[in-house]
């Protein structure tokens, strides 16, 4: 993922305090939202000559550090800390749709002591306990706030000061994260040793009056869209779904695929069902889906790779892949070390290791509509969600998914 940092002071309108600010833009390395992150930094920059204190300095993280995980944050900390900690009060988070406005920002954070141990954004908090949140705080799932990435957050120095020492006593216990925001909400508040989130109603995501930020949408236009004639759906099941999850597949999004093969450990000729000889495991399924990959190259010729899983027991909130990287994936020899092994990691593994760049977004979801904050995911179009229990998946379909307005792209 790639980061851009931009450090600056500004004397606050009708004060004679300044604030410093640098503000963290958080993109990916791909080319579209590194031009993204670019048009947000610029846009900053204008404001920040309107306001005549000088060129800001602008850092981009990326070039200092291959690390793929600097995009979980937590472990770019120290980094920030060591190059801004003496000259910046604030660090300012921000997604690469979230625009600023400037003036206003710097005067939110005039009202926070800058000395002091500051955890600042939009609140969001759990209806229920949810399993990407590890059920924490079941008993109380309100009890606890976390950041609404898309209004942005902020941490004072001195807060950053702390963690960045903890980071470097402890190192971080796991490079594994789901959901980022609030499990650096956790960090932060260390089991009450840290601050809780405070709430700034200043920090938006929808435009109202006296907004410092805002955001436009997770889902912009990233060009001319392609054709369903070029993208191949596979979707891995096993004989044990064939008659409850499979028809889910079928009473719903099945018809708005162009080319969709059901991958299973047994020929059904009733769905149909293709078996690549691969027998069913109960974990990882790395196996079957290295040899869909493999039939993707030597027999089909589409340039779009999608697979969802049906056993769901694996990943499960699908995966995107273009031809060009299942071609350099399998040629590279890179592969699984066991049938069940958990094939999301291994394929990240080897991709990381090839240099090919493993974009997120946020639009594919590992659970149920209900363990997220509502508020967050009514921001999304959402493209995926995960899991068949405990929920009725057709209308989970029919409520957050369902286009109503056939096309032909995609």
């Amino acid at each position: 993922m790639m980061t851009l940092s931009l450090l600056f002071k500004v004397p606050l309108l009708q004060t004679n305090t300044q604030v410093d600010v640098a503000l963290v833009i958080q993109s990916q390395r791909n080319s579209y939202h590194a031009r993204r992150a670019g048009q947000r930094k610029e846009e900053i920059l204008q404001q920040a000559a309107q306001l005549r204190q000088g060129v800001p300095v602008v850092l981009l993280l990326h070039e200092l550090s291959e690390y793929e995980g600097d995009w979980s944050i937590l472990p770019v900390l120290p980094h920030l800390y060591a190059n801004y900690g003496q000259s910046a009060s604030w660090f300012f988070f921000i997604e690469e749709e979230t625009r600023v406005t400037l003036p206003a920002l710097l005067q939110v954070l005039h009202r926070y002591q800058a000395q002091k141990e500051w955890f600042l954004g939009k609140h969001l908090h759990d209806n229920e306990a949810s399993i990407i949140h590890h059920y924490a705080f079941s008993e109380d799932p309100g009890s606890f706030s976390y950041p609404d990435p898309a209004a942005g957050w902020a941490l004072s120095t001195p807060l950053l000061q702390r963690l960045t020492e903890r980071i470097q006593y402890e190192h971080l216990k796991s490079d594994f994260t789901i959901d980022l925001e609030h499990e650096i909400a956790l960090y932060i508040w260390e089991e009450g040793a840290g601050p809780k989130l405070t709430a700034v109603p200043e920090f938006c995501t929808e435009r109202r009056e006296n907004c410092a930020t805002t955001f436009t949408t997770y889902l912009p236009n990233c060009g001319d869209p392609v054709s369903k004639k070029d993208v191949f759906v596979a979707v891995k099941t096993c004989q044990n779904f064939h008659s409850d999850r499979v028809p889910v597949v079928k009473a719903t999004w099945e018809k708005d695929a162009e080319f969709l093969e059901f991958y299973s450990d047994v020929t059904d000729a009733s769905i149909p069902t293709i078996s690549l000889g691969v027998p069913n495991t109960e974990r990882g399924h790395c196996g079957k889906t290295f040899a869909i990959l493999r039939r993707f190259l030597k027999v089909l010729t589409f340039q779009v790779f999608l697979i969802y899983y049906s056993c769901f027991l694996c990943s499960g909130c699908r995966m995107v892949l273009s031809r060009a990287a299942v071609s350099r994936l399998i040629s590279s020899g890179c592969s699984c070390y066991s049938d069940d092994a958990p094939d999301d990691m291994v394929l990240g593994r080897c991709f990381t290791s090839l240099g090919v760049p493993i974009t997120h977004s946020p639009l594919f979801h590992q659970a149920r509509p209900d363990d997220y904050s509502e508020t967050l995911i009514s921001l999304q179009q959402a493209i995926s969600f995960h899991k068949h229990w405990n929920i009725d998946p057709v209308a989970v379909y029919k409520h957050w998914l369902q286009d109503t307005h056939p096309r032909d792209e995609l």
